[in-house]
């Protein structure tokens, strides 16, 4: 099953990461590059860079200029987990391409990569929530309350891969079609943001 695949890629992604637990560290994808194993170990390690980046920014003493060039480092992580769920898409599209969908078929409200984007993060909650729910300097009462929000994380992933999975197969089965929107991101496109094509005048 594709889910059982990647929630065990999006682990392995998360604990090579914390080897050195450094956003500069680089990816050192372990997948031939041609397949899907190698967009599901990036679409993780982009996730996990980002959470990261994500924690770094709140610091209240963080230096402003240092705090911009994150921000602008997280906006061009953003443009890239993109990308790659686009590849994870397409990846979908050739798979599926003989498919001829059923009169009735629907189309699902997201694509198959889109909900393991969601898939990915939830590895990420998973990891962290547990380090909270197992943290030594911390009381039991955080411990205890983490370790309850971890079960839910847990039910959650249960939940999310069993319709990841039901969309595969109603999308083999022509029960279910998927279309790919490319992204209309606005705000990096200098043609589009207004800020950026003003400033060029």
């Amino acid at each position: 099953m594709l889910t059982a695949i990647s929630n065990k890629i999006f682990n392995q992604s998360i604990l090579d990461y914390h080897q050195y637990n450094d956003v500069h560290q680089a990816i050192s994808n372990p997948f031939e590059k041609s397949s899907i194993e190698h967009l599901l170990y990036m679409k993780n390690w982009i996730d996990t860079v980002q959470w990261h980046l994500e924690d770094i920014i709140r610091d209240p003493k963080i230096d402003p200029v240092t705090a911009l060039d994150i921000k602008r480092w997280i906006d061009r992580s953003n443009q890239e987990r993109t990308d790659v769920v686009e590849y994870i898409d397409s990846y979908f599209l050739e798979k599926y391409q003989e498919v001829k969908p059923a009169a009735d078929a629907v189309i699902n409200t997201e694509s198959p990569a889109w909900a393991i984007d969601r898939l990915s993060i939830l590895a990420l909650k998973i990891y962290h929530m547990q380090e909270e729910a197992t943290r030594a300097d911390a009381t039991a009462e955080h411990r205890a309350a983490c370790q309850r929000k971890l079960d839910i994380l847990l039910e959650q992933r249960t939940d999310l891969s069993t319709a990841i999975e039901t969309l595969l197969e109603d999308i083999a089965a022509g029960r279910k079609y998927m279309k790919v929107y490319k992204q209309m991101k606005m705000y990096n496109d200098p043609s589009l943001n207004p800020v950026l094509y003003k400033g060029e005048k």
